[in-house]
């Protein structure tokens, strides 16, 4: 058995490449490392290669080249990965991708009745996790009747019912109002798990997170290679076309 060491990475990416058919590669020679603690923000332009590099990191893709090491062992199979799902959780772009049952309570019981909790230890757990994201009503609810932000953060609950160590978070405030945005940065924060996660919004990325990155190239730009920042300003001629250099 491979033992873990708190300072070892929990994910590492070597050389990594992916393309889709007939395109340029996404991603090309991308290394990265995540150990346990980080709290990672990914900030950068939709095409850049953000969504792939979560589904290689859980199997759902296969690099045309490099290699993955997800705790500690290398991991290429289905088999392998299967594994990498039961203690990584990922939340999908589009929540639609992620609920299929009728309610809510049923969405969120489903990971942990796969991992051999019983009827009613899934849905203990489940109204735990509706409580802890203060949707402790929705139980009930019907799924496809939910609005985009409701069905966002039912989608995070049926990540979080099964335990994760981490959590892969792609654009996870999409639809959410503002108050709903602190609130889960709140929650995040509390989570006390590592996490990586996408957003377009810096604002956020700064308060839920302890390191912002960017991908150019088909890489990932760290924080000493690239600095993020807000640009406000205000000037007389604002409103005609100009140019920034």
């Amino acid at each position: 058995m491979v033992s873990e060491s708190a300072s070892e990475p929990i994910i590492r990416l070597r050389g990594i490449r992916f393309a889709y058919p007939g395109q340029a590669p996404v991603l090309d020679n991308l290394d990265f490392e995540m150990v346990r603690g980080d709290r990672i923000g990914l900030l950068a332009p939709n095409g850049s290669g953000k969504t792939t590099l979560f589904h290689l990191i859980m199997g759902l893709l296969e690099p045309t080249a490099g290699s993955i090491e997800i705790f500690g062992r290398p991991v290429a199979s289905e088999k392998d990965f299967v594994r990498v799902r039961q203690r990584i959780g990922l939340l999908f772009q589009d929540a639609d991708d992620q609920l299929f049952a009728p309610t809510v309570i049923d969405d969120v019981a489903f990971g942990p009745l796969n991992m051999g909790k019983s009827k009613k230890e899934a849905r203990d757990i489940s109204r735990r996790v509706l409580s802890f994201l203060g949707l402790a009503d929705f139980e009930g609810r019907i799924t496809f009747k939910l609005s985009g932000g409701e069905k966002k953060l039912v989608s995070l609950a049926t990540v979080l019912a099964m335990d994760p160590e981490v959590l892969l978070l792609d654009e996870p405030i999409n639809g959410l109002d503002n108050t709903t945005r602190d609130k889960l940065s709140q929650v995040l924060n509390n989570l006390g798990i590592s996490y990586m996660l996408i957003s377009h919004d810096i604002d956020f990325l700064v308060n839920a997170t302890d390191a912002v990155y960017t991908m150019a190239a088909g890489r990932i730009l760290k924080d000493e290679q690239v600095h993020i920042h807000r640009h406000d300003h205000a000037h007389q001629l604002g409103h005609l076309p100009h140019r920034h250099k």
